[in-house]
């Protein structure tokens, strides 16, 4: 049968979300490998370099450089969605899906500082897998968790443990389908996503910067 008005909406955020997701996961993970790697393999870092810009500089410049391309790309889109749902009378869901989105944008953020991790050691193709890898492992580190609960075995335990909080946890940032219904994150739940991403990026980042930093371009 054909949709109600509801459903359509619904319709319109969950896939309107979800591809937002999927295409920034995208450009992250296939742009966001070949940012230092494409330097050094072009050899553009020693002119980089014998101007007086530092390493750290370096990568946090590509960094912003990549998120502010990726902001761009959220807003258009999440731009489309709400017009899409204004069409369909749904005007309160085209201002309630912002926060949503704003969630969507910190864990592109968190995945945009893994792949210049990566890239700033490793060649593009295995850095993009990697980047994938941890993509997948992040939106299933809770459900691992929750597994290593019910196994109760001990070892099992830690190990699914260990990954949880090793790596992000991306269903902190994990709203789309409330956001379907109506719903918006509250302070908390934001606040507590602004911190748990700035935290992660910054390890990322000071990572990458060490890396990077012992690499010999002479």
């Amino acid at each position: 049968g054909e949709l109600t008005d509801g459903q359509e909406a619904r319709t319109i955020v969950n896939i309107g979300l979800n591809a937002m997701l999927l295409f920034g996961a995208f450009i992250a993970i296939f742009v966001g490998v070949g940012l230092v790697s494409k330097e050094i393999e072009k050899r553009t870092v020693y002119a980089i370099f014998s101007k007086p810009v530092g390493r750290g500089e370096f990568i946090v410049g590509k960094y912003l450089g990549l998120c502010a391309t990726l902001l761009a790309n959220i807003v258009v889109m999440g731009a489309g969605v709400s017009l899409a749902l204004l069409y369909v009378g749904a005007s309160g869901l085209a201002l309630s899906i912002w926060p949503a989105i704003l969630l969507i944008f910190l864990e592109l953020m968190i995945l945009t500082a893994a792949a210049i991790v990566f890239s700033s050691f490793s060649s593009p193709a295995l850095s993009a897998l990697l980047t994938f890898f941890i993509f997948i492992i992040g939106h299933l580190s809770t459900t691992l968790r929750e597994l290593g609960q019910t196994l109760g075995t001990g070892a099992a335990k830690f190990i699914l443990d260990a990954i949880y909080f090793a790596f992000p946890i991306f269903s902190l940032f994990s709203f789309r389908t409330e956001s379907a219904n109506g719903l918006v994150p509250n302070a908390a739940l934001i606040g507590g996503g602004f911190l748990y991403a700035a935290a992660y990026i910054t390890i990322l980042l000071t990572i990458s910067i060490t890396i990077f930093s012992r690499r010999n371009f002479k």
